[in-house]
């Protein structure tokens, strides 16, 4: 074959399923995007409550699921500190029957993971509840584990806007609160208190809905005073927490550093109600996104709200495979797995108007039809071993975006044959807002009695897609590749006319 330049049929299908026929872009896995502008002009791939192994309450905490979280690419972790025995501060979800880990353990942790996937910033994030002492602790174990990969002065002067991810290479940033001249002991006055809720940064805690937590939470009393240890503000450089009070006037702006957190309901407010603030104030202002209190069974909500207002540190919980999670993967596949996505131009240009809930009249790229065959499937696992049928497969589409482009498509039931199952199915599917839309393709054994169980699911940006006769090599639940589980399609993208 090789002296008559043509290909066997072996070869064929070797090069099918190999990188080359892959679904997903190659040019996409290594970083390939602008590296050099400022940081808020980034999506963050970001952990929430990263200590958790499984549920909020009861579930165990571990520094494993740290180092899970570093190696899926995540750049922003969280900590949430409580004094410990011994004067070493722990790190649990305060006021529960989580497990404690050693504030020093985790930091070691981080050192030893952060820059593992990607070279880029790793920011800890500080939920802080910790004594002036303990909180000093802290301070000691980030300057001395950490050393000289802990930024502690700013990069290269420039007080107007953050500096790039290519300048924070090998940094690990402390977002915090952090005192004010006026509250700074070594300053005229050496008031350093601070009201209890100004510490942390936002007492998740305390949104948990389990009566009994709650009464813990009021007989300690919010109205204690806690003051802030300056060597643990002195961490704080570029991600000063501060509470939200609406956004800026343009006139007086604040400075590029200050930095809030929202609940997610409060966020999806602000993006439903007014959407173009936000951006704007996204392109100056890190914003941090978390899920409700309610979730003590670490469930997510759709990261894809967040991200199309420009928000930067969408927070989901690492540990709970889903939709969500599935999405999020899906985006930060993107650009290398570096965990930095750099944002479209329309949600980076200070003078835009876009709104992701009023799209129409806008330059935000153009509108892309989007064909589509599912032609047939490969070696489908069966999940559940219980069941005695071989597998129904059946596949559905769904794309992610604006509300626009939200869609959900499915194929027809094939009975009995996980094996090499073929549909030869078209759909069609309008793209508006091609910059924000992903792509997700989910197999299901499809059951009539029952709830269908989930067999794989592949999730990309659209803008990742390649055309023409394409393999998906699907992923299990928990987002690891199945050895040879594929779909096997036809791409098509069309200018819209």
């Amino acid at each position: 074959a090789k002296r008559g330049n043509a290909m066997t049929k072996d070869g064929f299908l070797m090069y099918l399923l190999s990188d080359d026929g892959n679904i997903f872009n190659p040019s996409h896995r290594k970083v390939y995007q602008d590296m050099t502008q400022p940081l808020s002009h980034y999506l963050v791939s970001s952990s929430h409550n990263t200590y958790l192994m499984e549920d909020q309450l009861t579930g165990p905490s571990s520094t494993e699921a740290y180092i899970r979280a570093l190696t899926k690419g995540c750049r922003c972790v969280e900590l949430d500190c409580w004094d410990g025995p011994n004067s070493e501060p722990v790190i649990y979800h305060g006021y529960t029957l989580t497990s404690k880990i050693l504030f020093s353990d985790v930091i070691k942790a981080i050192k030893n993971y952060a820059f593992k996937t990607s070279p880029y910033p790793v920011i800890i994030s500080l939920e802080n509840h910790c004594s002036v002492d303990q909180q000093k602790v802290m301070a000691h174990h980030m300057t001395t584990i950490l050393q000289d990969m802990l930024l502690v002065a700013p990069v290269d002067g420039n007080k107007s806007q953050f500096p790039s991810p290519e300048q924070l290479k090998g940094k690990i940033l402390v977002k915090g609160k952090k005192l004010s001249r006026e509250e700074d002991p070594s300053g005229t006055n050496g008031n350093n208190n601070l009201e209890a809720e100004d510490v942390s940064d936002e007492d998740e805690a305390a949104e948990i809905e389990d009566e009994s937590v709650k009464t813990e939470i009021e007989q300690k009393g919010k109205s204690d005073t806690l003051k802030l240890a300056k060597e643990l503000s002195d961490t704080v450089v570029y991600c000063k927490s501060v509470h939200f009070d609406g956004f800026e006037d343009p006139n007086h702006p604040r400075p590029f550093y200050e930095m809030s957190s929202f609940t997610e309901s409060k966020a999806l407010k602000l993006a439903q109600e007014s959407g173009t603030s936000f951006i704007h104030h996204n392109i100056r202002h890190l914003s941090r996104i978390y899920p409700a209190g309610r979730r003590t069974d670490s469930s997510n909500y759709n990261p894809v709200d967040m991200w199309n207002v420009g928000c930067q540190i969408v927070a989901l919980n690492f540990q709970t495979p889903g939709t969500e999670m599935d999405v999020y993967q899906g985006r930060f596949q993107d650009n290398g797995f570096s965990g930095y996505v750099l944002k479209p131009e329309f949600l980076r240009d200070e003078q835009t108007q876009f709104n992701p809930k009023s799209i129409t009249g806008g330059t935000w790229g153009t509108k892309k039809k989007l064909l589509l065959k599912i032609i047939s499937g490969q070696q489908l696992p069966k999940v559940n071993k219980s069941k005695n049928s071989i597998v129904d497969p059946k596949v559905t589409i769904e794309i992610h975006g604006v509300q626009q482009d939200n869609n959900k498509k499915q194929t027809k039931v094939i009975e009995n044959n996980g094996f090499n199952p073929k549909w030869d199915e078209e759909f069609t599917f309008d793209i508006e807002i091609p910059a924000l839309a992903l792509v997700r393709f989910v197999v299901e054994d499809f059951d009539m009695s029952t709830k269908n169980d989930f067999i794989g699911q592949y999730t990309l940006p659209f803008t990742s897609l390649k055309q023409g006769y394409r393999h998906i090599h699907l992923l299990t639940k928990n987002g690891d590749p199945y050895s040879s589980s594929t779909l096997f399609v036809y791409i098509n993208i069309q200018d819209y006319d």
